[in-house]
Formats: C-alpha cells, sequence, structure tokens
C-alpha cells in the first residue's frame, strides 16, 4: 500500500504521522530510508510479511530522479509504504493515485492563509489564540511552519485563557521583517517613529526602494477606495469592502485599518505627497530618503 506526500516538508511530516498509525504503525519504529539509501535491494526486504503484524517502510524520494522501478514494487506490496516526494512531478503523482493515495499538502505562502492555518493548529492544541496573534505569527515566520508550531506549543506551557498579540510578542522575542501597510498605518496615525522603524525593517530585509514605492501607490489606491466606501458606511467590514471592490480580504482588511484614519481632504493630500516621491525618485534623488521624507510628510499632515 502506498501512501504518497507531496508539497511542503512541515505538513508532510506532520501527516504523514496521522496515517501510518492509522494503519497500525508507529512511525518512530519504522525503517525510513533517504534517497542516496533507496534501490530495490534495500528496499524489498521491508516489504516482505511481518510475523508480528504490518510490515512499512518510509521512503524520502526528495532528491531522488527516477524511483520509478521502486514504485512499481512498492504499489503491488501489502506492506504499508509511505512515500515523501515534496516536489513531486504530474508523472509520479498520477502512478501514486493509482496504485495508492496520494496526500498533497501545498505550502501557504500568503499571509492570510498562513494565518488560517495557524488559527487552525492552534485549535488543535486547544490554544485559545486570538485573529491577530495569529496574523503576526504569519508575519514574522511567513511559510515556517516548523518555527510556528514549536511557538505555539510553548504559548500552551504558559498561557492561560485567551492568547493575545502582546503574550505572543513577548514570547516570541522576534520582530517581523517589515510591513508596508503597518508603515502607511503608523503614519497616516502620525506615528513618525513606528513609520521609519517598518521603513528601516524593509530596508534591512533588501526590499528595493522602487518596487516599495509601487506596493505604497497601489496600498494607497486602495486606501482611498476605502475612504470612499466607509463615507457611505462607515461600519463596512472586509469581506463586504473586498466584494465591492473586487479586492482579497487580507489587503483590504489592512487598508480599511488605514482608512479609518482618514477622511477625503487628507487622503487627497497624501496621494499627492506619494506622487511628489514617485517623480522625485524618477528624477535621481535619494530614493531612501525619499521614502523616509514621505513617512514623515504622511504622518504630519
Amino acid at each position: 500500500m502506498i501512501l504518497a506526500f507531496s508539497g511542503h516538508r512541515f505538513l508532510i511530516e506532520d501527516a504523514l504521522r496521522r496515517e501510518v498509525q492509522k494503519q497500525g504503525l508507529n512511525h518512530r519504529e519504522v525503517t525510513r530510508l533517504s534517497a542516496e539509501e533507496i534501490s530495490l535491494e534495500t528496499v524489498l526486504p521491508h516489504l516482505q510479511s511481518s510475523l508480528f503484524g504490518v510490515s512499512g517502510v518510509i521512503l524520502d524520494f526528495e532528491g531522488l530522479k527516477n524511483p520509478k522501478d521502486v514504485i512499481e514494487v512498492c504499489g503491488k506490496s501489502d506492506a504499508v509504504v509511505a512515500i515523501i516526494d515534496p516536489a513531486a512531478p504530474a508523472g509520479r503523482i498520477k502512478s501514486y493515485e493509482k496504485l495508492g493515495q496520494h496526500f498533497p499538502l501545498p505550502s501557504p505562502t500568503k499571509t492570510g492563509d498562513i494565518a488560517g492555518w495557524v488559527m487552525a493548529r492552534a485549535k488543535h492544541h486547544k490554544l485559545s489564540l486570538d485573529k491577530d496573534a495569529a496574523f503576526w505569527l504569519a508575519e514574522v515566520f511567513q511559510s515556517d511552519l516548523a518555527s510556528i508550531e514549536s511557538e505555539l506549543y510553548k504559548l500552551t506551557l504558559i498561557a492561560e485563557g485567551k492568547v493575545d498579540v502582546a503574550l505572543v510578542r513577548k514570547t516570541v522575542n522576534l520582530n517581523p521583517p517589515g510591513d508596508s501597510f503597518q508603515m502607511l498605518g503608523a503614519a497616516t496615525a502620525g506615528n513618525t517613529r513606528e513609520a521609519l522603524s517598518q521603513l528601516d525593517r524593509l530596508m534591512g530585509s533588501g526590499e528595493d526602494p522602487f518596487k516599495l514605492l509601487g506596493a505604497v501607490v497601489w496600498q494607497y489606491s486602495l486606501v482611498a477606495r476605502c475612504v470612499a466606501l466607509r463615507q457611505e458606511n462607515p461600519g463596512i467590514q472586509e469581506n463586504e469592502a473586498a466584494q465591492k471592490l473586487g479586492t482579497k480580504p487580507f489587503p483590504t482588511r489592512k487598508a480599511l485599518e488605514v482608512a479609518r484614519k482618514l477622511n477625503e481632504a487628507r487622503i487627497r493630500v497624501h496621494l499627492e505627497r506619494i506622487l511628489e516621491a514617485d517623480f522625485a525618485m524618477k528624477s535621481g534623488l535619494d530614493a531612501v530618503s525619499t521614502l523616509e521624507r514621505l513617512m514623515v510628510q504622511l504622518s504630519l499632515q
């Protein structure tokens, strides 16, 4: 019996444990062969029937180019063969589906998707995690799910009741790499220091200043549209706003947070300052200094 897993490595290991256990085996006691160790000669002994119950083996195909013969032999066996194949090509996936079961476990990449996974894992750990705390963890660790799992485990040992973002920040003791929406939010709230701090983090993480200004232009256009929506309906929420604007809920939520600090007059002034910064950078002025000046201007007006 083939149980094949592709996608994100952490998700694969987590699912493999569960599925192997369903077959009556302890994954810690099952022999695991790496790509360098796998051949017909090394795999066959693990496919033989056992007097002590179900036999099995875990095969790690990562980096293995052509395991076709091994797959075919495993597919004819009654042993439980768990195959780890993170980047499985379409042809191998078809073989897995034909000879057994395939579990696709793609990596969440968008912050909102990662935050959703964090909430699900927190529920699994019986941890009452606040939504904002889940988003903060997603922003800090991004697709490093193993590190997020480690932090959730730490929180289960110390948390009592609801786990908010303040406790998570204190426990993790790391800063996210920088968030352009948070930078704009801080600037529009008059928090110049935080806006410049976010800008510094973004620059420190290798962000290209011209691409960052492009992101600011797009984000502020979304903020402006959210300001217009809030004039019609001050209590509008992210899902309704996203539907009206034809945008994703996560950036819409971020834009609404910024829009709550603005009105039509202020958004017009801010858009003028952004256009001036765009012209200055394209005219050859220092890009980082121009962005710093822009954040100061947005926070003071």
